[in-house]
């Protein structure tokens, strides 16, 4: 399939998504990096909503969004970011973590959870997790109602997310959906997709790998906490949306756990976006595929919530 024509049009201004030599980059330039969004005018505008205020979860930051101004329970859509594990963080998402709030009428929980090479594997995940079992235990503190919590994330956010659904499920908290926007549910490196869009795409295999190092470092990389396709049981998981885009390295390992998921009787959407780079959801200002995206998860999320009323 070719490039979407918006795709091409970004590539010819962003070829790389780091756009640095990164295997000379030191732990100061990675901090460095991470306060510098040049991304940020086309994230989408963030859309006023009644209340939205910082706090804590288990020690770890979140940021809440609330879209109505009355204190009744809501459904909870708690969502991690991407960035590799590296960079991201509840400001630099916060475009999307309102709109979310604002087309799904849920409260959003955007976790800022500990980032690598600082915080390696399996912070993210135990932060994840954590904040997923605070919702449960005390949903007033959120404003929420503990029989519809979701889960969603994007690239690394949806590994998160993918971890703490089975972790959940394992724990015996309830969950209504899992949404898995372009994951990384793997991290062998060695689908097709790996090798078709190597480079050139947005996303490098190179610059994943260097990501996947930073975070996971000598972990096992058949830990399903870090690479969930490798749960060996995936029955009972919560039912799932799997966003992907076809021209990304991560394109296949995301259909894959679709397909696992699928064959564990769990139900699931899976849904791959022709022509589209990685990180295309969060970017309207480049993507029309973005709000076609976002329609359909806010769509799915919607459904869970409300058959769990």
């Amino acid at each position: 399939m070719a490039l979407h024509p918006q795709a091409e049009a970004y590539l010819t201004r962003f070829p790389s998504d780091l756009g640095v030599d990164i295997a000379s980059l030191t732990r100061e330039q990675i901090a460095r990096m991470r306060s510098v969004d040049g991304m940020a005018a086309q994230r989408g505008p963030r859309i006023a909503l009644p209340e939205v205020r910082d706090e804590t979860a288990a020690g770890v930051p979140v940021r809440i969004y609330r879209p109505e101004p009355d204190g009744r329970p809501l459904p909870v859509l708690v969502y991690f970011h991407g960035g590799g594990w590296v960079f991201g963080s509840v400001e630099r998402n916060d475009a999307l973590a309102r709109d979310l709030a604002h087309r799904t009428g849920a409260v959003v929980v955007s976790v800022d959870y500990r980032l690598a090479p600082e915080h390696p594997f399996p912070a993210a995940a135990e932060d994840a997790f954590a904040v997923v079992r605070d919702v449960h235990a005390r949903p007033a503190r959120y404003g929420a109602d503990p029989r519809r919590v979701a889960v969603v994330g994007d690239s690394a956010g949806g590994n998160l997310a993918a971890v703490a659904a089975w972790l959940a499920r394992d724990a015996g908290l309830r969950l209504v959906h899992q949404a898995l926007i372009y994951p990384v549910v793997d991290v062998s490196t060695d689908t097709p997709s790996y090798v078709t869009y190597a480079k050139g795409f947005g996303l490098d295999a190179a610059e994943m790998r260097w990501f996947i190092e930073q975070y996971a470092g000598g972990a096992d990389p058949r830990d399903p906490r870090l690479a969930p396709l490798h749960l060996l049981d995936k029955s009972g998981l919560v039912p799932a949306t799997v966003i992907t885009a076809e021209c990304d390295p991560l394109c296949e390992e995301g259909a894959a756990y679709a397909r696992a998921l699928a064959g564990a009787g769990v139900p699931v959407e899976y849904r791959c976006f022709e022509g589209a780079l990685h990180g295309f959801l969060g970017l309207p200002g480049f993507f029309d595929q973005a709000l076609e995206g976002r329609d359909l998860l806010a769509a799915r999320l919607r459904d869970a919530m409300g058959a769990a009323s």
